[in-house]
């Protein structure tokens, strides 16, 4: 019996392309006019430059396109959280050497935490600590 070969990984999100799958992962399943109008403020990009994107992405197999209907519908191919942490683990690999401390000392001097995202943090340490 021959064996699967894994499926490999789309390649990494640009940061256009994270902010139309974090559109898509709030919203779910949207049209291109959804996520247009649907992008942060600051975001000043055209409905067309949206569509592309878009386009690029489903060759990437970041998002799914369902032609059924006349507006093509997209949705993210895959969760937030697995998207996010290969893109976490992929800085951690290569900006800190794998060194999860030296990540999260960045990321807290860079940042000032709010109290209750410390609180939040600080359970989640004594979660960790509590595993076998």
């Amino acid at each position: 019996m021959a064996r699967r070969q894994p499926q490999p990984q789309p390649p990494a999100p640009t940061g256009a392309e994270l902010a139309i799958l974090r559109v898509l992962w709030d919203a779910g399943p949207a049209t291109v006019r959804q996520v247009h109008e649907r992008l942060p403020a600051g975001r000043t990009v055209g409905y067309t430059t949206v569509l592309k994107l878009l386009q690029v992405m489903a060759g990437k197999k970041l998002v799914r396109r369902d032609e059924r209907q006349r507006s093509h519908v997209y949705r993210a191919a895959a969760p937030a959280d697995a998207t996010l942490g290969r893109l976490v683990r992929d800085l951690l690999d290569r900006a800190f050497g794998g060194s999860a401390r030296s990540l999260v000392m960045h990321v807290l001097d860079a940042k000032r935490a709010s109290p209750e995202e410390l609180r939040e943090i600080r359970a989640l340490l004594d979660q960790m600590e509590e595993r076998p």
